[in-house]
């Protein structure tokens, strides 16, 4: 064999030195409709601050990532099911601990508000007591805190699958208050044009945070603590600071 053969037959021994790792693969990201963290949009990509993390996150650890878009409670049950790699945007309920894990750190932050009817004398100084003889729309899926579960059995509770459907359920007089929070809610009550037939309760009754998170499987432990290490990295360097303020999103 000649030079160049021999360089040829070396370089050909020495590619998978140089190929894509083996453990690299195309993730699985599923999600619901969340305004600013994980939108669909009319051109077919998908966006917000939680899809462009992910992708920034999934370069730079060697992988792909591609997303789908779900109702939540699928979302969630993909999720735990094995189905899918990365749920986006949950907060944390010890339920979840317990079937999910979570992200070391969120990466943004709502307030939960009641909504009324403009009309409605109805006011809170965040006391869930308030709603004992009121109709209460949520949303399917969602998690609410430690206080709204010790209430909720006795109270009368209405279950909608989407924001739209619980903002429609309350300006039609099906029920007294919506359950939700802010940075979802307030775009579609502007898309809707719902501006002056609903109104936020001016008193914040929780704060969450939005985590990612994996299956609870030591298979996915790695796969974890990559992201988690790209996500503090993007904490410390002030990306995730300025990403959050394109998508004029609450920062913990």
């Amino acid at each position: 064999m000649n030079g160049a053969g021999r360089r040829l037959l070396a370089l050909a021994l020495l590619w998978p030195a140089f190929a894509v790792p083996a453990q690299a693969r195309e993730l699985l990201a599923v999600g619901a409709q969340f305004e600013h963290v994980f939108e669909y949009q009319d051109s077919g990509e998908y966006a917000g601050l939680g899809a462009e993390l992910l992708r920034l996150m999934a370069a730079r650890t060697g992988n792909t990532v591609r997303f789908r878009m779900v109702p939540w409670a699928r979302a969630q049950a993909m999720l735990v099911q094995g189905q899918a790699d990365i749920l986006i945007g949950p907060y944390k309920t010890p339920e979840r601990i317990a079937s999910m894990a979570f992200s070391d750190k969120p990466f943004y932050q709502d307030q939960m508000v009641f909504y009324t009817r403009q009309d409605a004398s109805f006011g809170c100084d965040g006391d869930y007591a308030v709603l004992k003889n009121r109709r209460v729309v949520l949303l399917n899926g969602w998690a609410y805190g430690a206080e709204w579960e010790r209430v909720r059995p006795g109270l009368q509770v209405s279950v909608a699958n989407n924001v739209e459907n619980g903002l429609k359920m309350l300006v039609h007089n099906h029920v007294d208050v919506f359950v939700s929070n802010r940075r979802n809610t307030d775009p579609v009550i502007a898309r809707l044009g719902y501006g002056r037939q609903v109104k936020p309760l001016p008193k914040v009754i929780d704060i969450q945070n939005g985590y990612f998170a994996f299956p609870r499987s030591p298979t996915f432990d790695k796969l974890r603590l990559q992201f988690d290490q790209e996500l503090n990295k993007l904490i410390e360097t002030g990306e995730l600071k300025r990403l959050g303020k394109r998508y004029d999103l609450t920062l913990p």
